[in-house]
């Protein structure tokens, strides 16, 4: 049987699961389970656990493997599974050498009957360098593909365990970005993401400093077959001139923003070490709205977070509604062991719920309102399957019958609360509506 793999998180984890499939079948790691865990939350290691278990119920003859950041952070409550065979490292799970050992060790007799055998997690924070990763073809056809351009993180929030799963920032050179995104668009790849832990410090390691948004523009210039290019999530702080200047001038990059605000009160984002205040971030967002006015905004925000009032909550609640958002990722805060906001006053359980059940229906309904700005708008719209594609802005559209990873302009009729729906017609001629502005 062949290696499957299962994945927790976020878009650099669903990378790299292809990367992962590829070298594990290669090395013969056949009837395998890889579990590529997050460890963002409580919750998230908690679900890899469950699937662990329910997996092995349903394939008793499989191997498990488990790796990603829970299994950098806490390799030894994994190894400590009975169902768990090995237990990889983040960087580790990169390397095809360390799926080859993985192969034999998983047939040699009596493996693992000492958990302290399943372990190969090694120094996560002595990587500092980051070599190119190119998935030949994306095994699956996907009209959407990701780029890993950055890995890791520099900063400390003291709510995040990430930076101890995925080591300390590092980049790949512009040179080896360039040709990757090439190479995927020669293949046919409508759309290509560039992904990482934390996208806006690329470039910090490397010779001369470049920033994203010169990368940015690196890409569009030298690559322009390339059909759409989007950015994955950012720390608004650090979006530089050239990426603004980007956006405004180039229909290529997606009218569309993730942002890691987390919170809209300043005490809080103290208390998180982040490096932006609630005014910074409305101002950021007004800014990138004056240069790309169809722009739709996401953030992740946190809700309950230790010391939080309801107050301060509120000033988080109104953000969504200050900075235009139309796209919510809310964790309900869970303390990460070892982090110092896990020392801090914490907020109820049944008070974090609420409050998050709170955030989750003002995005609900703030994307209920872009929703319905859309009818009656033509949208270039990416089929990425027979029933849904997604327009410029990652609004989902459901559709009938376009060729899957062509880019189709039609005209939006309506929606039900969750997906546009569509004239199943091609639309000629359209206009982007792109108004230019220099961000400089």
């Amino acid at each position: 049987m062949s290696v499957d793999v299962v994945t927790f998180g976020c878009r650099l984890n669903a990378f790299e699961s292809e990367l992962i499939a590829r070298h594990a079948e290669a090395a013969g790691a056949d009837d395998t389970i890889v579990i590529n865990s997050c460890a963002v939350t409580n919750e998230a290691v908690a679900q890899a656990r469950q699937s662990i278990r329910k997996l092995k119920r349903e394939r008793p003859t499989a191997r498990i493997v488990v790796t990603g950041c829970a299994a950098q952070t806490q390799s030894a409550m994994f190894a400590d599974m009975p169902e768990v065979d090995r237990v990889i490292g983040n960087e580790d799970k990169l390397q095809p050498e360390a799926w080859r050992v993985t192969a034999q060790a998983l047939t040699a007799p009596r493996f693992g009957v000492d958990a302290s055998e399943k372990v190969a997690v090694s120094d996560i924070m002595a990587v500092t360098e980051m070599a190119p990763h190119l998935v030949d073809g994306f095994q699956h056809g996907l009209p959407r593909v990701f780029v890993q351009v950055q890995n890791g993180c520099d900063h400390r929030c003291t709510f995040c365990i990430i930076p101890y799963g995925r080591g300390n920032s590092r980049s790949v050179p512009m040179g080896a970005v360039v040709d990757q995104v090439r190479t995927l668009a020669e293949r046919g790849h409508a759309e290509i993401v560039l992904t990482g832990v934390d996208l806006t410090s690329y470039g910090a390691d490397l010779p001369g400093t470049p920033k994203l948004g010169r990368l940015v523009k690196q890409i569009l210039r030298h690559v322009p077959e390339l059909k759409r290019l989007r950015i994955s999530s950012i720390d608004s702080i650090e979006a530089d001139a050239d990426l603004l200047d980007a956006l405004a001038e180039d229909a290529r990059l997606m009218p569309h923003l993730h942002l890691s605000l987390q919170a809209g009160d300043d005490l809080i984002l103290k208390r998180m070490k982040r490096r932006h205040a609630r005014a910074d971030a409305i101002a950021f967002c007004d800014q990138v709205r004056r240069l790309r006015p169809d722009i739709a905004l996401g953030a992740d925000l946190i809700a309950g977070f230790p010391t939080e009032t309801e107050e301060m909550f509120v000033r988080s609640l109104d953000l969504v509604e200050e900075c235009g958002l139309t796209f919510l990722h809310v964790f309900p805060y869970s303390p990460r062991p070892g982090t110092p906001a896990a020392r801090m006053p914490q907020v109820d359980g049944a008070v974090i719920r609420d409050r998050a059940r709170r955030l989750r229906a003002a995005g609900d309904a703030a994307l209920r309102r872009r929703l319905d700005a859309e009818i009656g708008c033509q949208r270039e719209v990416l089929i990425e399957s027979a029933t849904q594609g997604r327009t410029e802005h990652y609004l989902p559209v459901s559709i009938s019958g376009p060729e899957s990873g062509s880019v189709q302009r039609l005209m939006i009729t309506g929606h039900d609360g969750a997906r546009l729906s569509v004239r199943n017609s091609v639309m000629p001629g359209l206009d982007p509506g792109i108004h230019a502005v220099s961000a400089k």
